[in-house]
């Protein structure tokens, strides 16, 4: 009774079946924070008016979140394309050489450390029960932790781009065009920093390194463009 009441409560909480959706949100976020900042930097450095930097942030929100969807559909429906190729070329070769199947599947539970008998055991009772299934899980990778999914991606992706994106606009708030540059990239910083603690922490690993690493991607790309802008204004004047 006591066993089945501490398997009862026990519950494991793993990342790997966040691992889709988290890996396009983080994405999204951190891409829409620094290439917008990186974007209203530059055009700021270069001493345009309040109406065309915020014309030109929108104007790359914009997209930046439709182009974000869209690749996160493409790029995960193709996963998803060779997913089901796999499933049709796994059903052929069940149906073609069932007895070849079911001895490569005895070889990759004896290649993980069972027993030559133990490992037939196991592949006729899961070759009964859902052969396809077992080739596809233990020979092939494929689970429903990994599946494809494009649609949940893309709004991920997509949602988080905006999200991020919308934090420079915080630096508009400032009057002068110094001080307009230096709140913008003080407000990036912080949302990068947010952004990295956040992703480290959903993924369940520690939070020093990954937010160092994406605070430091994100201030070398805004120096790079607001550098650009400055030389643009300067070869203007």
């Amino acid at each position: 009774m006591a066993a089945a009441s501490m398997m009862t409560r026990h519950r494991e909480r793993h990342s790997a079946q966040r691992a889709g959706w988290l890996r396009a949100a983080v994405l999204g976020a951190n891409d829409g924070l620094v290439s917008t900042s990186s974007l209203i930097v530059g055009v700021a450095a270069s001493g345009a008016s309040s109406g065309a930097i915020l014309t030109a942030g929108f104007a790359g929100l914009t997209a930046g979140a439709l182009s974000m969807a869209a690749g996160e559909f493409v790029s995960v429906s193709a996963q998803a394309d060779v997913a089901h190729a796999d499933l049709e070329l796994e059903r052929a070769e069940l149906a073609a050489s069932p007895v070849a199947e079911f001895a490569e599947l005895v070889g990759i539970y004896e290649r993980r450390g069972l027993p030559r008998d133990l490992a037939e055991q196991v592949a006729e009772a899961l070759t009964e029960r859902d052969a396809l299934g077992a080739h596809m899980r233990d020979e092939l990778g494929h689970n429903e932790t990994n599946e494809a999914r494009p649609t949940q991606a893309a709004a991920a992706s997509a949602g988080s781009f905006t999200v991020g994106a919308l934090v420079p606009f915080l630096g508009m708030v400032a009057p002068t065009g110094t001080a307009r540059l230096v709140v913008i990239v003080a407000v990036t910083m912080l949302g990068l920093a947010f952004a990295g603690a956040l992703a480290a922490r959903a993924a369940g690993t520690a939070l020093l390194r990954p937010t160092l690493r994406v605070v430091l991607g994100g201030c070398a790309a805004m120096a790079v463009t607001g550098l650009v802008g400055v030389l643009a204004d300067a070869a203007g004047g």
